[in-house]
């Protein structure tokens, strides 16, 4: 996840940004819910109930096809949440609110993000996060959550119901490991007494990230490595960052020339690879954040450095987003599904892809120098994010032709990975 503040860029607007990596067979919707009011008293959650407010704020959210809550997420006064999983010390619990569903129900309840830090604050502590963040299988985690609105922004990190956050200046960047040393601004009840006595950390040298990351798991995810090279690329374009500055980061790979079968966790554009990657970019997300106003791009699909960042600017309609039912399996009606057949067919041809790749971001750089000046105006884009749904369906509709005529050109076991867990998906692929 990525913060920039306005005095960092050429967009005069705090920036908010986000990669979602789920598992490979994990249909990500997007989608836009407009201010309601609401008679129930109650609002089912993805586990559980919680008590539903009058009215809920107008969200444009991305989130898991099974979950209640969403990963990452804008709503109508501005406030843009994201959280990452991070693995701690503290015990995971089977009770509790699914930390994604704690977003959504921030963003759908809260006006700028020291109220949402602490609206997040108080579900932490009470009934506390817990449940399973996968489906189909048991993946249990704690969370971090990035909290920007158009003049602040936050960082809350979790372990369990021990917490600390930090408000951000400049820019900032978090992955899936606790960042936060001892430089808090607030922090839980009992935090470093917690630690001293259960983890034997050092009072006098304390560093809530030290004290209660596990570290095993954090290595294995790589977070550190992926905040470090996101650190490091805003850090050479501060002050003077633009839209492709954030484009190009979401799709960045270790080492280029790229090739999918080589690919590393310590990409921020992941590709599936199996057991030791067994995640890919399901989603993306760059929000500007105005108060009254929003420009979001949206890839609307898995791997971003495939696909085109379409512009929407808010508060838009619900029927501008394309969408259809989706589940773990594939269908043709439900887009994030007909992309994915498509994205999984690119890549298994990925060195045949220069051409188009460069088309793409050419034509992508085109669009959203339209829209920034549509948007400067007061006015909306939703021609331009329709029209940027259809350039990016033409060129793949012309690149898919093209490669298909050739074999793939993935090794046999990269070969045999992919279609693996797309026949799972009951997708048969070319």
């Amino acid at each position: 996840m990525v913060f920039v503040d306005k005095e960092n860029t050429l967009l005069g607007m705090n920036v908010f940004a986000k990669n979602s990596d789920r598992e490979p067979n994990e249909a990500q919707i997007i989608e836009y819910i407009p201010r309601m009011k609401h008679e129930e008293s109650m609002v089912k959650l993805t586990y559980g109930e919680y008590p539903q407010a009058r009215t809920t704020y107008a969200v444009l959210i991305s989130r898991p096809w099974w979950t209640y809550g969403a990963e990452m997420g804008v709503n109508e006064y501005g406030l843009a949440i994201g959280n990452v999983a991070v693995f701690t010390k503290e015990p995971y619990s089977e009770e509790g609110i699914l930390g994604m569903d704690i977003l959504r129900l921030a963003l759908e309840r809260c006006r700028d993000a020291k109220e949402a830090l602490d609206f997040i604050i108080q579900l932490i502590e009470d009934p506390g996060q817990g449940g399973n963040y996968a489906y189909g299988k048991k993946f249990r985690y704690h969370n971090s959550y990035l909290i920007v609105d158009p003049d602040q922004a936050w960082l809350l990190e979790t372990a369990g119901k021990h917490w600390a956050a930090k408000k951000l200046i400049g820019f900032y960047t978090v992955s899936n490991a606790l960042t936060i040393d001892d430089e808090w601004d607030m922090c839980s009840d009992n935090l470093v007494e917690h630690a001293v006595k259960e983890y034997r950390c050092s009072r006098s040298m304390f560093s809530f990230a030290r004290c209660y990351s596990d570290r095993l798991y954090t290595w294995i995810a790589h977070g550190r490595e992926r905040r470090k090279t996101t650190t490091e690329y805003l850090a050479q374009h501060i002050p003077r960052i633009h839209l492709n500055h954030l484009t190009d980061l979401l799709r960045f790979h270790e080492k280029e020339p790229y090739m999918p079968w080589k690919g590393s966790n310590r990409d921020i554009c992941m590709h599936y690879g199996g057991l030791t990657r067994p995640s890919q970019t399901a989603s993306s997300m760059i929000a500007l954040l105005g108060r009254e106003r929003q420009l979001v791009l949206l890839t609307l699909s898995s791997t971003p450095c495939l696909s085109m960042f379409k512009p929407l600017s808010l508060p838009a309609k619900p029927d501008l987003l394309p969408g259809g039912t989706a589940t773990n399996k594939y269908s043709p009606e439900n887009y994030w599904w007909k992309k994915e057949m498509i994205r999984r067919t690119m890549i298994l041809r990925y060195p045949l892809l220069a051409d188009y790749r460069e088309q793409l971001y050419q034509k992508e750089r085109i669009l959203h120098d339209e829209a920034w000046d549509r948007f400067v105006k007061g006015e909306n884009t939703w021609d331009i994010f329709k029209r940027s749904i259809k350039e990016e369906d033409k060129l793949e509709e012309q690149v898919i032709a093209s490669i298909t005529k050739f074999k793939p050109r993935a090794p046999f076991y990269y070969r045999w990975v992919i279609k693996k867990i797309s026949r799972k998906a009951g997708l048969e692929l070319r």
